[in-house]
């Protein structure tokens, strides 16, 4: 038992354990039971997905007050909406990565099933650096907080334009490296066909592969916003983890319904850069009132009002617009 006592980045290894076990068991269900097989997945069925998500990423709130207090809950709460709306871009990128692989919504959720695998892994590994680092270095978190106030103001002022992935720089490194189909196989990630030149069997990789990875990449991108973001709210690993990985699993879930929706949120993105700059500016604010640190209640408060604003007068401006459709032709070269 003394094991389980044992610390590990500032908690008991339990309460790590006990965190991991529920993601597991819920990654299981997900792809064992709710999914088991290939199919897409309609509106409803990704918003009960995704209320169970979110139910869960808020009771585990409960958890966080009984084991730590009520601080740690109004860090965790705040943490949990920063990152689960900062990860809205992220479901443009994923609906652009999908529609140029021409991925099927039926093979969709595998991808984004496994991603979520590797989301866990790196994000593990990202924040654990980042508290290392934090711990040793404090003033590093002034560095943070400038990088996020430069990122909301360029964000606020940043063109619409849409991103080229014909173009991507890393897609073409992997095509150069990669053995890779011209079709997809189902829902397999790697087959084994032919080699051109020698006419032994060899492995290749599918579209589905290197959309998969291309994912991975743009979350790695988009963290470099939101793990600083959360280190600016709370340097404990242990929320700025849970925060991160229940938000992420809830917003995979979301993307199948908030995909044909996404036009509604065109204007969202202000919020979100204005959100950015108060992040960023709260580690300033409270060395210039004297405060040993900005109260949570209220950054719990400024950000619910800020998300809030920015939702209501997107749905407003967009009213009646129509998406574009995404087309799931061949897959782009």
């Amino acid at each position: 038992m003394d094991l389980f006592l044992l610390d590990f980045l500032g908690k008991p290894l339990w309460m790590w354990l006990l965190f991991l076990s529920l993601v597991v068991a819920l990654l299981v269900f997900d792809l064992g039971v709710l999914n088991k097989d290939d199919h897409e997945i309609g509106i409803a069925e990704s918003l009960k997905l995704s209320a169970m998500y979110i139910t869960l990423g808020i009771a585990f709130s409960g958890f966080i007050y009984w084991s730590m207090g009520g601080e740690p809950m109004a860090q965790y709460l705040t943490a949990f909406i920063v990152e689960k709306t900062l990860a809205m871009d992220n479901i443009f990128v994923i609906a652009l990565i999908f529609s140029f692989f021409a991925i099927p919504r039926e093979y969709q959720h595998r991808v984004l099933f496994w991603g979520i695998l590797g989301v866990i892994v790196l994000r593990g590994i990202m924040i654990g650096l980042g508290a290392t680092i934090v711990e040793n270095y404090h003033w590093v978190l002034y560095l943070f907080a400038a990088f996020l106030i430069f990122t909301g103001v360029k964000m606020l002022f940043a063109s619409d334009q849409p991103h080229d992935m014909a173009d991507n720089k890393m897609l073409a490194w992997l095509r150069r490296r990669m053995r890779v189909t011209d079709e997809l196989h189902g829902h397999a990630f790697m087959v084994k066909k032919p080699d051109p030149r020698t006419g032994k069997l060899v492995r290749w990789a599918t579209p589905l592969l290197l959309a998969l990875i291309v994912i991975e990449v743009a979350d790695l991108v988009f963290a470099v916003d939101s793990v600083p973001a959360v280190f600016t709210i709370t340097t404990d690993p242990y929320l700025v983890y849970t925060s991160n990985i229940f938000a992420i699993l809830g917003l995979r879930a979301l993307y199948f319904a908030l995909a044909a929706i996404l036009h509604r949120f065109a204007y969202l993105k202000y919020a979100l850069s204005i959100l950015l700059i108060f992040i960023g500016s709260k580690i300033f604010i409270a060395d210039l009132m004297g405060w040993e640190k900005f109260p949570p209640a209220w950054s719990l408060g400024i950000t619910f009002v800020i998300l809030t604003i920015g939702v209501v007068v997107s749905l407003a401006k967009t009213r009646g617009q129509q998406p574009e459709p995404l087309e799931f032709g061949e897959p782009r070269h």
